[in-house]
C-alpha cells in the first residue's frame, strides 16, 4: 500500500502545473549590487511563486560572473557591463542577451569633502580633482561591473589610479557593501550603483557628491547560458527566469522594489 501511494504522490508532482521539484536548483549568477542592495531577496520569492522553480544564486563581481559561466557554473547571469555581456554572446557562452532593468552609478565620499567636490556635476572633473589633491579614494578592484565603470571613467579623466596604487588609490578586492564600508573607515571617496547606495547610507559616513549624466547610467541584462558549450545548462529554467524577469509581473516587480522610499532600479522598456 505504501508503494501504491508514494507512486501517486510521485505522479502527482510530475502533473501538478508551475512545478518543476524533479529539476535542481536553477543556478543564478548575480552581482554583489543585486544582493547587497537587497532586490533579490525582493524578485527571487516572486519568481519562485509564479513557477515553483528553486533558486540557488552565487553573488560575484560581474568579471567573475562572466566567468563562472565560460566554465558553466551557471544556468543564467543577471550582470552589468553591456561591453562584456556582448562579447560574451558574440563568443558563443550565451543563447540571449535581454535588457531587464537600469540605475545609476554615483560618486560618495566624506561629508569633509577634502577633494572640494561640493558643486561638480561631472564624474570626470570630480575624479580629476580627487587625483589631484590625492585625496583618499576606495575601489573595488575586483572587474566587476562597478570597478569596470569606475576605470572607463578614470580613463575619460586621462589618469590610471593603479599607479597610485597603496597609496590614495585603495583596491578592496571585494563587494560594494564591504566597499562602502570601507571607505567610511578610511573617509575615502568611492564609485557605487544606487541601489547598493541606499541600501547602506543609514551608516552616515558618507554623503553623495555627483551623479546624473549618460556615463553613470548603469544597465543591468540577462544571459541565458548556451548548453551547446555546455550540456548540463538548464537551459528551459533558465529562459523561463529571462522571460519572467522581462515580463510585465518582473518588471513591476522590479519597479517595486524600494529603498527608504525610492525607487532603487527602473525596469527597461519592454
Amino acid at each position: 500500500m505504501r508503494t501504491r501511494l508514494g507512486a501517486l504522490a510521485l505522479a502527482l508532482a510530475l502533473v501538478l502545473p508551475g512545478k518543476v521539484s524533479a529539476a535542481p536548483p536553477l543556478t543564478l549568477v548575480s552581482t554583489t549590487t543585486t544582493r547587497d542592495s537587497g532586490l533579490l531577496d525582493h524578485l527571487l520569492p516572486r519568481f519562485e511563486a509564479a513557477t515553483g522553480i528553486e533558486v540557488r544564486v552565487i553573488s560575484v563581481g560581474t568579471g567573475q560572473a562572466l566567468a563562472l559561466g565560460r566554465r558553466g557554473d551557471a544556468d543564467v547571469l543577471l550582470v552589468h557591463d553591456r561591453a562584456s555581456e556582448d562579447a560574451f554572446v558574440a563568443e558563443g557562452f550565451a543563447l540571449s542577451r535581454r535588457d531587464v532593468m537600469y540605475n545609476d552609478f554615483v560618486l560618495v565620499g566624506p561629508a569633509a569633502d577634502p577633494a572640494g567636490l561640493r558643486g561638480l556635476a561631472d564624474a570626470g572633473a570630480a575624479l580629476s580633482r580627487i587625483a589631484e589633491r590625492r585625496a583618499a579614494f576606495v575601489s573595488r578592484g575586483d572587474d566587476s561591473g562597478t570597478h569596470k565603470a569606475e576605470l572607463r571613467l578614470w580613463r575619460g579623466a586621462g589618469f590610471d589610479p593603479r599607479t597610485a596604487s597603496g597609496a590614495w588609490y585603495r583596491e578592496t578586492g571585494s563587494g560594494m557593501g564591504s566597499t562602502l564600508a570601507t571607505a567610511g573607515e578610511l573617509a575615502a571617496y568611492t564609485l557605487t550603483d544606487r541601489g547598493s547606495w541606499l541600501a547602506s547610507r543609514r551608516r552616515g559616513a558618507l554623503v553623495l557628491f555627483v551623479q546624473g549624466g549618460a556615463e553613470l547610467r548603469n544597465a543591468y541584462g540577462v544571459l541565458v547560458l548556451n548548453p551547446a558549450r555546455h550540456p548540463h545548462v538548464q537551459v528551459e529554467l533558465a529562459t523561463r527566469f529571462a522571460d519572467w524577469i522581462t515580463s510585465p509581473a518582473g518588471r513591476a516587480a522590479i519597479e517595486s522594489f524600494q529603498i527608504d522610499g525610492e525607487i532603487a532600479f527602473h525596469a527597461a522598456a519592454p
